[in-house]
């Protein structure tokens, strides 16, 4: 039995929101400049900071207005949740909600109950295609959740807004220490030792594509990272560890050493396309899948830290990029594309007090890091509390 707290109420989210659905034909003959699309709604990040200008035409006719909340009803795994701080057009993958009443539901609180993990499972499981899986006003106005008295509202969205608001300080810290480290790599590699080399001259292993048996759940065979084991420079195999069986003469092809480096070859981002990370600690006799390329580099011309700092460096990776193709939505590069693909190389010495730079700048990245996953469980706990806001007994 569920016992709801006292002045809190079970509702259903239609009951107390309604998708706006507002119409404009003609923007630009009405003053309206922004239009927004799917992909400049960042997961995890209430506020809209790109769009395109109407004045490059569109044929999207869907308007919001500020206060409103965006939900992207397209994949929704990705959790895109905007508050609308400005008017414009945007993308009919966008759904534009708002509170029917003001004194029943705040509409500062909106976009955060949208950001809840039950609202976003409720929009998974009720999502339809395969390719491109869609939720609907439809099945989403039936979502349950209980709601506090407008007080507590009140409270519940002011320490959420301070918290994002916190949350982008913090961003805008890591953003400007990332623009430090890349102008510390650049000026460092004008040192007078520094050649252009290119990788296929470099490497002690070329690249190799992995390999990707059925996976399975019972843990047999050997362990197998997933793609998304490869973020920030690093290889980070918690939570993205799977078992595969696998033949032993294929183990001793595929499995990971400290010190390699692994290419994602293929994602349906373009942006981490082309990434790497550095092979620093896995479990035993793991090996790695077929989306991602593993490198190493002969360790007398080129340092493992210093050739994964430069290789994500913006300006190294756009040149990477410029070798990548799009098939059906995936952008991929190849093993001779890496081949290809050019590095600036000083000598070790200099190699060496460019880590170790970096590594002082990565190290104050990563508390800011903290920060921010702190305060984004923080959101999440209260969120989740409000959605709930029920003692079971």
């Amino acid at each position: 039995m569920t016992i709801l707290k006292p002045g809190w109420k079970m509702v259903k989210f239609g009951e107390v929101v309604k998708n706006a659905n507002l119409v404009e034909r003609d923007p630009e003959a009405n003053d309206i400049e922004r239009i927004v699309g799917l992909e400049h709604i960042d997961p995890g990040n209430l506020h809209i900071w790109r769009w395109n200008s109407v004045a490059n035409g569109t044929s999207f006719t869907r308007k919001f207005v500020p206060g409103q909340t965006l939900f992207g009803k397209r994949r929704a795994y990705q959790r895109k949740v905007a508050y609308a701080e400005f008017e414009g057009i945007c993308s009919g993958d966008i759904l534009t909600f708002e509170s029917k009443d003001k004194k029943v539901l705040l509409p500062e609180l909106l976009p955060f109950l949208c950001q809840s993990d039950a609202f976003f499972d409720h929009a998974l499981d009720t999502s339809a295609g395969s390719l491109s899986p869609r939720t609907s006003w439809k099945a989403l106005k039936d979502f349950e959740l209980t709601l506090p008295p407008l007080d507590q509202q009140k409270r519940f969205a002011e320490i959420l807004w301070v918290a994002d608001e916190a949350l982008e300080r913090f961003k805008q810290s890591v953003t400007s220490l990332t623009a430090v480290k890349s102008q510390v790599l650049r000026e460092s590699l004008r040192h007078e030792s520094t050649r252009e080399v290119i990788c296929g001259k470099l490497y002690n292993i070329p690249p190799r594509n992995g390999f990707s048996p059925k996976t399975n759940a019972s843990g047999a065979g050997y362990p197998t990272l997933s793609i998304g084991a490869v973020r920030d420079g690093k290889v980070d195999p918690s939570g993205n560890t799977k078992f595969a069986e696998i033949s032993q003469p294929n183990l001793e092809k595929f499995r990971l050493r400290s010190g390699d480096i692994l290419v994602v070859r293929g994602n349906g981002n373009k942006c981490l396309c082309g990434k790497a990370g550095l092979v620093t600690e896995v479990p035993e006799d793991c090996f790695y899948p077929d989306l991602l390329i593993r490198i190493a580099f002969d360790a007398e011309r080129v340092l493992p830290d210093f050739a994964v700092a430069q290789w994500n460096d913006p300006f190294t990776h756009r040149k990477l990029l410029a070798f990548a193709k799009s098939t059906n939505g995936i952008w991929k590069i190849n093993g001779k594309d890496l081949r290809q693909h050019k590095l600036l190389v000083p000598n070790l010495d200099v190699q060496k007090e460019i880590v170790k730079q970096l590594s002082v700048i990565g190290a104050r990245e990563n508390e800011l890091s903290k920060h921010i996953e702190d305060l984004l469980g923080l959101q999440r706990q209260i969120t989740n509390d409000v959605i709930k806001g029920a003692a079971y007994v």
